[in-house]
C-alpha cells in the first residue's frame, strides 16, 4: 500500500553497519594520511531509486560508500571513484568491506573533519578529524642577530617562530648561567635559568652578562629548533696585579702576572719603566691565557735574573674604548743573607750556629737542669709557689738570655716567612 508523499523502498538483505569507528589522524605536514572505513552487509542491500515515486518498481539501486569533507561539504569520492580534482587524493577498496581514503603530502588546508557515508535511508555516517601539524621554524628576518652594547646600557633580543600549533619561545644561556632580568615594578634583579617569551629585555647590563644566548622554539612537534645570538658588552680595559712587589734571587727565573678585563678584545704588551717595549727573545717569554669571554691573564717570564733586570715593569692594555696600565717592581732577594738571618743565631762567644743545633743544645741544657733538680716529668713547685724551671732560670741568668733570644728569633722568622 502506497501513501501519497511517502517514498517507498525495497530492502534486500541485512542493513549495512560500520564495523569499526573512524579514527582521528594527526600527522606532520608533508606526510601521508589515511582514513579506513569498514562497512558490513553492503553488497546485498538495495534502496529504491527516485523513480519509485512514479510507480516504477522494476528494481533498486546498490548502496555506495562516499567520502565527504564535512566542514566544506565537498564530496571527495564515491565508492572507488574520486570526484574532486585534487590529485593528492585517492580511494582503494579491498573488494570486500574496507574502503580507504588516501591523502598524500598532507598540507595545512587538508586539516578538518572527514566523513565516511553510506547512502542508506536514512543515511549512515561516521567522522574523524585530520590534524596537520607543522614543526617550529625560526623566522630569521624577524629574529635578532649578534648584538654589541656598552656596559650599563640595555639590550632587546627578539625571537620569532612559525609552526602549528604556535611555538613557544624559551631563552637560555649557552654556558648554563643565569639570565638577569629586572622586575617591571621595582626594578629588582631576578636571576633565572630560563625566560619565556618572544622578547628578552636586559637592562643595566654588566660584563658578566656577556655571552651567547639561545632562543629555543618548540610546539610539541619534533624537532625543536634554536638560534644562538652573541651579546657583546663593551668597556675600557681594567688591570689587576696580584703582586706589585716581586722578589727573586739572582740567576733564577721569575714570572710577572697581570689580570686584564677588556671588551672588545684589547692589545696587551709589556714595557720597562723607562718605556722600552719588551719583545719575546732568549731573555723574555710573554704569554696570554684566556680566562673568560672578556678576561685574560698576561704572563712575563724573565730568565736568569740579573741586576740589570731589576726595577719597574708595566703591563699595558689598549682597545678601541680606552687603555689601562699597571706597575710591578722587581727586586733582588739575597738568599745567603736571608738564610743566615733565618737559620743562624749568635752564641755567647760571638760565634754563630744553626738554629736547629742551637735549639737542640738549649733543649739538652734545659732538660739536664731539670734532671739535676730531680724532675720526673711534672714540674715541681717549691715552697714559695715557683716552679723548678723558674728556679733553674734564676740560677742560670745567661741561659735565660739565650732562651729569650731563641724565642724572639723564632717569632721574627715566622713573621718573615
Amino acid at each position: 500500500m502506497n501513501v501519497k508523499g511517502l517514498i517507498p523502498r525495497i530492502i534486500r538483505g541485512l542493513e549495512p553497519d560500520f564495523l569499526y569507528p573512524l579514527e582521528n589522524v594527526t600527522i606532520p605536514q608533508g606526510r601521508d594520511a589515511t582514513f579506513t572505513c569498514v562497512v558490513n552487509n553492503l553488497g546485498g542491500y538495495r534502496v529504491s531509486p527516485s523513480s519509485y515515486t512514479s510507480g516504477d518498481h522494476s528494481g533498486g539501486k546498490t548502496t555506495r560508500v562516499a567520502w565527504i569533507k564535512a566542514d566544506t561539504k565537498a564530496i571527495l569520492a564515491i565508492h572507488e571513484h574520486v570526484i574532486t580534482n585534487n590529485a593528492r587524493l585517492s580511494v582503494t577498496h579491498n573488494d570486500y568491506n574496507t574502503w580507504t581514503l588516501h591523502i598524500k603530502n598532507a598540507k595545512q588546508e587538508d586539516r578538518g573533519l572527514y566523513m565516511c557515508q553510506v547512502n542508506t535511508d536514512p543515511m549512515k555516517s561516521q567522522s574523524a578529524f585530520l590534524e596537520v601539524v607543522i614543526p617550529p621554524d625560526i623566522i630569521s628576518e624577524e629574529t635578532s642577530g649578534d648584538m654589541m652594547v656598552p656596559e650599563g646600557s640595555s639590550a632587546k633580543l627578539t625571537c620569532k617562530a612559525r609552526g602549528y600549533p604556535k611555538p613557544e619561545i624559551v631563552w637560555r644561556r649557552e654556558d648554563r648561567g643565569d639570565i638577569i632580568v629586572r622586575d617591571i615594578n621595582g626594578g629588582t634583579k631576578i636571576r633565572q635559568t630560563s625566560v619565556q617569551g618572544e622578547i628578552l629585555i636586559l637592562t643595566k647590563i654588566t660584563r658578566s652578562e656577556m655571552g651567547t644566548y639561545m632562543c629555543i622554539a618548540s610546539n610539541g612537534v619534533p624537532p625543536s629548533v634554536s638560534k644562538q645570538m652573541m651579546l657583546h658588552v663593551n668597556f675600557h680595559p681594567m688591570i689587576q696585579v696580584p703582586n706589585q712587589l716581586v722578589g727573586a734571587p739572582a740567576g733564577t727565573n721569575v714570572t710577572l702576572i697581570c689580570q686584564v678585563e677588556a671588551s672588545p678584545k684589547a692589545i696587551n704588551y709589556w714595557t720597562r719603566e723607562t718605556g722600552e717595549m719588551i719583545i719575546t727573545n732568549h731573555k723574555y717569554t710573554m704569554s696570554e691565557e684566556r680566562m673568560s669571554d672578556y678576561s685574560v691573564q698576561m704572563r712575563l717570564i724573565i730568565r736568569n735574573l740579573q741586576k740589570t733586570d731589576l726595577g719597574g715593569y708595566k703591563c699595558i692594555s689598549k682597545n678601541s674604548i680606552g687603555e689601562a696600565e699597571s706597575n710591578i717592581r722587581l727586586y733582588d732577594m739575597d738568599l745567603t743573607e736571608h738564610s743566615r738571618k733565618n737559620n743562624e743565631v749568635p752564641n755567647e762567644d760571638g760565634s754563630s750556629e744553626s738554629r736547629e743545633h742551637h735549639g737542640h743544645r738549649l733543649n739538652r741544657i734545659y732538660q739536664g737542669s731539670l734532671r739535676e733538680s730531680g724532675s720526673t716529668g711534672q714540674t715541681p713547685l717549691d715552697t714559695e709557689g715557683t716552679s723548678a724551671a723558674t728556679t733553674i732560670i734564676k740560677s742560670f741568668p745567661k741561659l735565660s738570655i739565650i732562651l729569650i733570644i731563641h724565642y724572639t728569633l723564632n717569632i721574627i722568622h715566622n713573621v718573615i716567612t
